[in-house]
């Protein structure tokens, strides 16, 4: 399972201009394979700039990301592209999904560039949907589902690739504290699976949660625990 490093890493928006912004500075951090891991701290910390380095959604300014030793974040587009592709689920703040398609074709979109038959495809994604509870509501449209259930069709989608790293942002945000325990439940099996799941947060019933394996702690931009 992928095993993630950075080093030496730096984020800066809007370089060079009166308004450049540093998100990130120095960060040497490793993300362990097989493990869950969550990086916590008060908005502007500098979690969600992390999540989206590691994931190789972002380049850093400065600084290396490797995967399983690999240096990563010099890649083309069309090489980090594929690389998220196949090795990376993300489930957004928002969600993301899109209005207007039902929730078992948001599911199936990630994996449409894979070449996958549509018979397979639909077959993966019903079974995805069985899994997470959400199967009676295959054929509904997103937008008339429940917060929890958005965020299970969120989920459903970022695994149809069956990427070995799961990463989420703020995943309990909007979530009552049924609904977050049904969250670390998920995360916890992904773990059992060996998934590397990476996720950011400031809600103390993720990070005091004895299902997470390790808390990294942020503050201005800067690892502190």
């Amino acid at each position: 399972m992928p095993r993630i490093e950075l080093a030496g890493v730096c984020k800066v928006y809007q370089e060079g201009k009166p308004n450049a912004f540093t998100a990130l500075s120095d960060i040497d951090l490793v993300i362990d394979s097989g493990r869950i891991t969550v990086l916590q701290g008060p908005s502007g910390s500098g979690k969600t700039t992390l999540l989206t380095l590691a994931g190789c959604l972002a380049r850093p300014t400065s600084g290396r990301v490797r995967l399983d030793g690999e240096v990563v974040s010099g890649l083309p587009e069309r090489f980090t592209a594929e690389l998220r592709r196949k090795r990376f689920g993300f489930v957004f703040q928002q969600f993301n999904l899109i209005a207007g398609l039902s929730v078992r074709d948001n599911v199936m979109l990630p994996a449409y560039p894979t070449g996958i038959g549509q018979r397979a495809l639909v077959a993966r994604a019903d079974a995805l949907l069985a899994r997470l509870d959400l199967a009676r509501r295959a054929h509904a449209r997103v937008e008339s589902l429940s917060g929890g259930e958005q965020q299970r069709v969120a989920i459903a989608r970022a695994l149809i690739n069956d990427p070995p790293v799961f990463i989420a942002d703020e995943p309990t945000a909007n979530l009552d504290s049924a609904l977050s325990a049904a969250f670390l439940d998920v995360v916890a099996a992904l773990r059992a699976e060996g998934r590397t799941v990476v996720l950011s947060s400031h809600d103390p019933r993720i990070c005091a949660s004895p299902l997470i394996d390790r808390v990294v702690r942020l503050a201005d931009g800067r690892v502190v625990a």
